[in-house]
Formats: structure tokens, sequence, C-alpha cells
């Protein structure tokens, strides 16, 4: 009897052993994410311009340093809306686990297609005008990610600092791009009170901007390049048609610097990129909402100067606008 007894309570104590350790193996899945776990992520990007693959390289080293493993499905609109539409219905039928949206047309067409995958986006001026959020701080829903709205009044401050006989300022950008309306907007409440003018010139396709410019450095002492994405598509010929008329430039970020525009106190999109991907990590390995993450603007902005566009407009380099501001690589 006493050896019956023994084995029987052997047995109970092994089975309580077996069930506890499968509880345990149950928590571990749900609780906490391995970082062996393969995460797919759709890219979606709108058009293929230096600015817009720099936020998509910033988000993948970000993954990397991060050591968060996944697996990407980049797609590029080629910057047709409806073809950013069909992408994300394709992610969404994939099963990702995470949608990156570049720039607002890119984003709007994801919210749209889902609302229960998480939704990044970056490249995004206004991303409460856009309706893609309720509010920068409480986002809500599955959408969430970084503005690169830039520090627009320092940009404008720039033109007068370089030449205070700057009077009108020329913009050009696209006008079915709801980013670059705003931005457009913005400058116009901005510039009175720099005791500037904005003369904007509106487009519809990329090979109007030979004679958009044309056509507005006759009007206009100078120009601002905001970040529209068929200008920065450009924005090789937008410099080179300004420096011909010997006419200052003021770029909305560095990479219009590295396309040849003269100066830019702005944000970097590939640090932009690792931010967003700061955001990933949050919600694929950490498990936080997107509705629970805030979004955010660029936390680090930089002043960078093309040495070569300097000289051709024959500036003075010592001018005190280039003394905290890096040369263009």
């Amino acid at each position: 009897m006493k050896k019956s007894k023994v084995s029987k309570l052997m047995a109970l104590v092994v089975s309580g052993m077996v069930i506890l350790s499968g509880c345990s193996q149950k928590a571990d899945k749900v609780g906490a994410p391995s970082q062996e776990k393969v995460f797919k992520i759709g890219i979606s990007q709108l058009a293929e311009h230096p600015a817009l693959d720099d936020a998509r390289r910033g988000f993948e080293d970000g993954l990397k340093e991060l050591g968060v493993n996944v697996e990407i499905d980049y797609q590029n609109a080629q910057g047709d809306i409806p073809t950013s539409v069909t992408i994300s219905q394709k992610f969404v039928k994939d099963k990702v686990d995470l949608i990156y949206a570049i720039a607002t047309p890119a984003a709007q067409s994801a919210k749209q297609a889902t609302n229960s995958i998480p939704v990044l986006f970056s490249a995004v001026t206004d991303p409460v005008a856009s309706e893609l959020i309720s509010t920068m701080e409480k986002p809500g829903a599955n959408v969430t990610g970084t503005s690169d709205a830039s520090p627009m009044d320092r940009q404008l401050q720039i033109f007068k600092d370089l030449d205070s006989s700057i009077k009108k300022v020329g913009i050009i950008f696209n006008t079915s791009e709801p980013n670059s309306q705003i931005q457009v907007e913005m400058a116009k409440e901005l510039a009175p009170s720099i005791g500037l003018e904005i003369v904007e010139v509106g487009i519809s396709n990329i090979n109007d901007i030979p004679q958009a410019v044309d056509s507005i450095v006759k009007k206009v002492d100078a120009l601002y390049t905001i970040t529209d994405n068929m200008v920065a598509s450009a924005i090789n010929v937008v410099s080179e048609k300004a420096i011909s008329n010997k006419m200052i430039t003021v770029g909305g970020e560095d990479s219009h610097v590295a396309g040849g525009i003269l100066i830019t106190d702005g944000i970097s999109y590939y640090e932009l990129g690792k931010q967003t991907a700061k955001m990933a990590k949050e919600i694929l390995v950490d498990g936080k909402s997107p509705a629970d993450i805030p979004s955010a603007t660029a936390t680090n902005t930089k002043k960078v100067f093309n040495e070569k566009t300097l000289e051709a407009l024959g500036l003075d380099k010592n001018n005190k606008v280039f003394e905290d501001a890096t040369k263009n690589d």
C-alpha cells in the first residue's frame, strides 16, 4: 500500500510539472516575442528620389542596428497614386506584419487598405491635416509614424541673411500632392514676418518643371525648394537653372543640397527613417499598439551647403550663414 501511494504521488508531481512547463512556454510566446522570429514588412514608397530612398535606407539600417529580424517586400509606385493603392492591397493580402509607407499618398493608401495591420509612415509633413492620425500625441487606430516637417521659419530667414535685398521667393510645387500644398500655405503665412513674399507656381507633371523654372525666375529674387516629391525627382534641373540665373536657393532637406541647391537648415531623411525603425521595434517586438505611440517630428536637423554652388554664385564663404554649416559630401 505504501509503495502504491508513493507511485501515485510521484505521478501527480510529474504531471503538475508538465502542466506548469506548458503554461510557461505559452507565456513566453505571447508575452515576450523572440528576437529569432522573422517579421514580414511591406515597404510602400511613392517615388524614387534621394530623400525617400534615404528614408527607406535609414529604416532598414535602423532595424538591423536594433536586432529586429525582418523580411522586406519593397515596392515603389513610381509616383503613381493608383499604383500605391494596389501595393497596399497586395500587402494586406500577403498578411504582412507591418506596412512602412513613405510619403503622404503612400501612407493614405495604406490606411485605406487596412484597419488592423500596423502602418508606420514617414516623409509626411502634416499627418493630422492629411487625415492619417487624430493628433500627434494620440494617433489612434493602427497608424503612426514620423513627420518630415522642416524648420521653415529658419529656412526662409536664410534668404535675408544671405542677401537682405531679397523680397520675392519662388516655390514650385505639385498641385496634386497634399503634402506640398500644406507647405506652400505655411510658407505664405510665415513669409511676411520675415519681410518676404511667396510666389508659387503649380505643376502636374515632372516634364513641366523646366518650363516652370524658366517662368518663375523672371518673377522672383530667389528659389525655395520645399519637400515636394515631384520637384525632388528633378532637383538637378531646378538647381542648374537657378545657378545659370545667379539665383540663391534654399532647400527643405539635405538631399536637395546634394542635387545642387545652395543650402538647407533641415532634416536628414536617413535619420528620420532610423527614428521610424525604433517605432517598428516597439510594435513588432515589444507588442505596443500604434495607437499608443505618439507621432513625432525629426529629432535632429542640420545645416548643410553645397560648396560648388556657393562658388558658382560668387558668394562670400565667410558669411555668417555658413559658419555653423557643413559641406555636402
